[in-house]
């Protein structure tokens, strides 16, 4: 998957990750909504296993982008390091240490409440992963609760346009009825995925049907 509008002549970029992974996802976003090219390599747990991926990652955790030498890891990191790289006057990573702050303090809920509560239902439910369903299905509802309250009156978590805080909390959390977390009862956080959906060279990741009862 590639964009064919490339501003920065001798980008080399090549992410590695799968794409059902809200983690790798957020990554492919911020790829296209800055027109940079990039190939995709698929890296499914048995990738994830090897010699060769372990080299990159020893974590042997997806995504994983590879930016001609440099090797970086970890889905939010990557967001920063893209933004910091790509468009560093575009205000993806704040405008002040206001906007600065207000964006980590996202980027950790997405690391945190998001993934052990949106991310974890899919995922047991999807693909029968461990956990516990009801307690992650409760945490994505109070996780989405305080982003409702958050987003009345807002257009976007941190400031006044979209940042990397937005292309972090976006996936999972639209994500979350593929975890039998339903989006109904949250307007505004609705209303937020539907200009998140709105960008310029916005998107989607696939989405999934829970599998079938026995």
């Amino acid at each position: 998957m590639s964009s064919t509008n490339l501003p920065f002549a001798g980008a080399d970029l090549t992410l590695h990750g799968v794409h059902l992974s809200g983690h790798c996802h957020k990554v492919e976003l911020l790829l296209h909504l800055l027109g940079l090219a990039y190939r995709f390599v698929d890296a499914p747990a048995a990738v994830r296993a090897s010699a060769e991926f372990r080299a990159l990652n020893p974590l042997g955790q997806i995504p994983v982008l590879q930016d001609g030498a440099l090797v970086q890891s970890d889905s939010n990191a990557i967001l920063v390091y893209l933004a910091a790289r790509y468009a560093p006057d575009a205000g993806w990573l704040g405008a002040d240490p206001v906007e600065m702050a207000a964006i980590q303090r996202w980027l950790s809920l997405a690391a945190n409440e998001i993934k052990h509560g949106a991310a974890a239902a899919r995922v047991i439910c999807l693909w029968n992963g461990p956990g516990d369903l009801a307690q992650a299905q409760a945490l994505a509802q109070r996780t989405l609760a305080f982003v409702e309250q958050h987003l009345r009156g807002r257009d976007f978590l941190a400031a006044a346009r979209a940042t990397v805080a937005d292309l972090a909390c976006y996936s999972y959390l639209a994500h979350a009825p593929e975890g039998g977390v339903a989006l109904e009862p949250y307007p505004a956080v609705r209303a937020w995925l539907r200009r998140i959906e709105a960008l310029p060279g916005f998107v989607p990741m696939p989405r999934s049907a829970p599998p079938a009862a026995p």
